[in-house]
């Protein structure tokens, strides 16, 4: 068992994308249709890694982060934003605590990887957004 993820993205192609890709791995798939349905759920799911699509009615994916990293049963869960990131959106997502950003359109492999190494790092900080993880001083 790879972990728990939970998918939230506006776009159900996506997200049926993004599950099969992450079940094909051995992971356990929840979706969510946008970021209140997300924090609707997110306690029952318990996820190991939330991927957030940054568009979205209701509430978007940077207010989706923010809430998840204001309340404490959640504030240690890995983020992975999954979106067509503009520049402005990753300064604002790193700022909400997001742990990674994927470009859309991604290729699978690369969410893979992505989603495994959030879920083995339990979101540790010390990790760059983005690339192979970050060796702190005097071995982490």
């Amino acid at each position: 068992m790879s972990g728990r993820v939970l998918v939230v993205d506006d776009n159900k192609v996506i997200r049926q994308l993004i599950r099969v890709n992450l079940e094909l791995e051995g992971f356990e798939v929840v979706t969510a249709a946008d970021g209140a349905e997300c924090l609707d759920v997110v306690h029952r799911v318990c996820p190991d890694v939330v991927t957030l699509d940054v568009v979205m009615p209701r509430l978007d994916g940077i207010e989706t982060a923010l809430a998840l990293r204001a309340d404490p049963r959640t504030s240690g869960v890995p983020i992975a934003m999954v979106s067509a990131c503009t520049q402005a959106e990753v300064e604002a997502g790193a700022a909400a605590g997001v742990n990674a950003f994927l470009g859309k359109p991604f290729d699978p492999a690369e969410l893979v990887n992505l989603v495994r190494r959030l879920a083995h790092s339990g979101g540790q900080s010390g990790e760059p957004a983005t690339g192979e993880p970050a060796t702190a001083p005097g071995g982490g």
